[in-house]
């Protein structure tokens, strides 16, 4: 067998130094997105690791998170080591006022609310307020069924009061009359 030197494609710089050299290179005003960095990346350095589209989200992610880019609208920036941090959305947070030196903090309380004092006096009761009507509060208890009851067989007293379950039926259009009025 013979010796071949195997050509090795040159070695690519960090995924960080890539994108940094895709957003300079596209120099858009705006920002360049995802797919613009993606392109400029496949374009220049041609042969690519499979995981490549994973490998740069991880990177633009991390780069996002460390302050090394902004991203805004959908489009990554580098950073401008001179513009204000960016507030984030809501309400700021309010200042903690300094504590005056000398001042010494007590125990902090502990959550929930404070266990009841043994020694403590019993308190009365309140007084119950009677309500202006007479009736007792909420729904009204359910009424015993009369057995037997005053009159005779229950059967036919229950038929006579109990109506049926329902809507009841639609009255018939011969039952119905028409009556008008004369002025």
């Amino acid at each position: 067998m013979a010796t071949e030197e195997v050509t090795k494609p040159p070695s690519l710089p960090s995924y960080p130094q890539l994108i940094i050299n895709a957003i300079e290179a596209l120099n858009d005003k705006n920002g360049s997105n995802k797919t613009a960095i993606s392109n400029y990346i496949e374009s220049k350095y041609g042969d690519l690791p499979g995981g490549h589209t994973s490998l740069l989200s991880h990177h633009l992610n991390r780069m996002k998170e460390t302050g090394e880019l902004l991203f805004w609208k959908n489009s990554y920036r580098k950073a401008d080591p001179n513009a204000p941090p960016r507030r984030g959305r809501g309400r700021p947070p309010k200042p903690k006022v300094p504590l005056p030196p000398g001042a010494i903090l007590g125990p902090a309380r502990p959550r929930g609310r404070p266990p009841k004092d043994p020694n403590a006096p019993p308190r009365s009761p309140k007084p119950k307020v009677a309500s202006g009507t007479g009736k007792p509060r909420g729904r009204p208890r359910k009424m015993a069924r009369p057995e037997g009851g005053i009159s005779g067989n229950s059967t036919t007293m229950m038929a006579a009061t109990v109506r049926p379950r329902g809507r009841p039926p639609k009255a018939k259009a011969s039952a119905l009359t028409e009556v008008s009025v004369e002025n």
